[in-house]
């Protein structure tokens, strides 16, 4: 053989070499991380996808088709680059403006456990989660007791001070209402920690597989399609109402459902709008009820791309007029950080779009006591004094 040859011979061995032995180790690169991956969201946080005679349930909506729920008034794309991993890439690292307090939240640690259970009271907990006693009953709306509304501990931490209840501090919870499945309204340690003292469990169609998953029985989680009324209890009525957002709890989509929520009793009436962006459902919600005493609406985490999904606060404020609101708190807001403006941008703007409107707007601590039978009742701007 030739020198030319014996050259070949020893670039083919290499080669072989090569293939046998670095491309294993490459595909195994690859592979592995998608595999870690799989496994990752095979956790028990991330819930369950409707099946069976739920998912059978689901199809027979009239706001689902083709695989998804869908709003009642179309939306267009929410995230530029759509639900992708370089979207999320893009929206974790786009630079923010003050998007945390310099320093701790005030807040009032209210003793939820003592307090008069015939009072009818509203208490903000922070982002969008409340705690409610009407009627004599109590119900626990999105809490999120976590110090991160994420599956990711290291993105959307809560702010300083403002984690301030847990599920010791709860009562027992006649009713636990769930608006949609994101992380910022369903979180998994929470509702776990809650299981013991919760009689109900009240949310939209296909949510309830999240809830099987976790252990929780059948005859305690109610599932309910928009426009639905659920009278599980003589004093109080939950309304499970349209909202315009989306849902899920990774990349697959819509399908669950995202809803608000009214609370009526004999004598009052609150309004939740879970997320929302701005849409006719307002105006049909506020004429079917004749008005509320309360509406917590979504007012925070806005932006451009987003406005059909989440509101700003001259939006909310133009809610709380076709809701008929005697009084307007805004929510979604003051715990975590999920869009670009200021973490204080939200109650700014929102109170200076309410101060010439017809109904109060209510900015109270977290933990404060908002007391539904006293409409004088004053609330400070406290994102105005110095927490540095």
């Amino acid at each position: 053989m030739d020198d030319a040859g014996k050259i070949n011979n020893r670039i083919d061995r290499k080669r072989r070499r090569f293939l046998k032995y670095a491309v294993p180790g490459v595909l195994a690169g690859i592979a592995l991380p998608s595999l870690s991956g799989c496994l990752y969201l095979q956790q028990e946080k991330f819930g369950r996808l409707p099946e069976g005679a739920r998912l059978s349930k689901i199809q027979q909506s009239p706001n689902y088709s083709k695989g998804q729920f869908h709003n009642q008034v179309a939306i267009k794309e929410i995230v530029k680059g759509g639900p992708s991993v370089a979207g999320f890439i893009k929206y974790f690292f786009h630079e923010r403006e003050n998007p945390e307090p310099p320093g701790p939240m005030p807040v009032v640690k209210t003793d939820l456990k003592s307090l008069d259970r015939d009072r009818d009271v509203v208490i903000w907990l922070g982002h969008s989660s409340y705690f409610v006693q009407l009627g004599g009953c109590t119900a626990l709306i999105d809490p999120v007791f976590s110090s991160y509304a994420s599956p990711f501990f290291f993105s959307t931490r809560a702010f300083a001070g403002t984690n301030i209840y847990t599920a010791d501090d709860m009562p027992h919870i006649d009713y636990l209402l769930i608006s949609h499945d994101h992380w910022d309204h369903l979180d998994y340690p929470t509702v776990m920690a809650l299981k013991p003292k919760t009689g109900k469990v009240v949310t939209g169609l296909g949510v309830g597989e999240h809830f099987a998953r976790w252990g929780f029985p059948d005859d305690m989680v109610h599932e309910a399609d928009w426009d639905s009324s659920l009278k599980l209890d003589d004093s109080l009525t939950v309304h499970v109402l349209t909202a315009r957002h989306f849902s899920g709890r990774w990349l697959d989509r819509n399908k669950t459902l995202w809803t608000s929520f009214a609370l009526e009793t004999p004598s009052r009436r609150i309004f939740y709008s879970g997320d929302s962006g701005y849409g006719p459902h307002f105006k049909e919600i506020g004429r079917r009820f004749g008005g509320f005493d309360l509406v917590m609406l979504d007012s925070g985490q806005y932006n451009e791309n987003w406005k059909y999904v989440h509101m700003t606060p001259e939006s909310s404020a133009q809610a709380a007029l076709d809701l008929n609101a005697a009084a307007a708190l805004p929510s979604h807001t003051g715990k975590f950080c999920l869009a670009y403006h200021s973490w204080d941008d939200p109650f700014k703007r929102f109170v200076k779009a309410s101060s010439d409107k017809p109904y109060r707007h209510i900015t109270p601590e977290i933990g404060e006591v908002v007391d539904l039978a006293d409409r004088q009742q004053v609330f400070a701007n406290w994102w105005e004094t110095d927490l540095g």
